[in-house]
């Protein structure tokens, strides 16, 4: 039987953000499997405007892995970043002829869980095998 490593996990959450899930969770699926400094660069730079939410919630995250769990801050990867529905406020608008028009101002829950990854030992350098040269019988002569 293997023996198996536990892989520490840190979680932070954001909940009632005020956006739909399907537009969350395109900017949550660009960090996914990320390191951690490379997700912060790429929601820093996102053209999303609820990339600026989905920071602070990964922010939050590394802090807690930090702080309440002891783990390495260069070594972090987003493992996990999830979203799901929350409460939808139902609205009306007034539309032509006396009838009402729906809106509909979806919510979302945001789950964002960082882990530590391994350090791979990196192998060594494989050395070249020697091929064997083709000498030409005047080559030999010589």
């Amino acid at each position: 039987m293997v023996a198996t490593q536990e892989v520490k996990k840190a979680t932070a959450k954001a909940r009632t953000l005020r956006i739909s899930p399907r537009k969350l969770n395109l900017v949550a699926e660009s960090i996914r499997g990320l390191k951690a400094d490379k997700a912060l660069a790429q929601l820093t730079f996102s053209t999303k405007r609820i990339a600026v939410e989905v920071k602070k919630v990964l922010m939050s995250a590394i802090a807690n892995a930090e702080n309440n769990h002891g783990m390495d801050v260069d070594r972090l990867v987003v493992s996990e970043a999830y979203v799901g529905k929350s409460m939808v406020m139902k609205r009306f608008q007034a539309g032509a002829k006396g009838r009402a028009n729906h809106i509909i101002k979806p919510f979302s829950n945001l789950t964002i869980i960082v882990a530590e990854k391994e350090v791979e030992a990196k192998a060594a350098p494989k050395a070249k095998k020697a091929t064997k040269k083709t000498v030409s019988k005047k080559e030999e002569n010589n």
